[in-house]
């Protein structure tokens, strides 16, 4: 039994001992070896890997995703309202206000998934996740 509480999705750390908290199916073409990587492969493969598979992690990688048009919308007016709101005439800074307002559940929601945490992880079994979200691992 493990004490994990419900506070946000889990940092991972170099060295940090992971499991998969979800099974995996990959699937794809393959080629022989030995046969040219430019003709398409004869064979079709697919791979599960179990829930609970644990693992290392090698590599952190984190990716900063980007600004959208109100986004940067936003952050314009916000600055302005926060640096010269108090100088402006009542109905200009109420029209900005509510221009602010309009944008915020999109500021929010940027800020929710603003970085994006991929990471590789050596799993126990030989296998190696590249590129995997940190959402797919629990602490082992």
């Amino acid at each position: 039994m493990t004490d994990e509480k419900d506070e946000g999705p889990m940092t991972l750390n170099v060295g940090q001992r992971v499991r998969l908290a979800a099974d995996l199916r990959l699937a794809g073409a393959v080629t022989p070896a030995g046969e040219p990587p430019e003709e398409p492969g004869a064979f079709a493969a697919s791979l599960s890997l179990a829930a609970g598979i644990e693992g290392t992690v090698e590599r952190v990688d984190e990716h900063h995703r980007q600004q959208s048009h109100e986004v940067r919308e936003y952050l314009r007016l916000k600055s302005l309202l926060d640096d010269f709101g108090t100088q402006m005439p009542p109905a200009s800074r109420r029209q900005l206000e509510e221009q602010v307002g309009a944008l915020e559940e999109e500021w929010a929601a940027y800020q929710r998934r603003m970085l994006r945490v991929t990471a590789r992880v050596r799993l126990d079994n030989g296998f190696v996740l590249d590129d995997a979200p940190e959402e797919a691992f629990t602490t082992a």
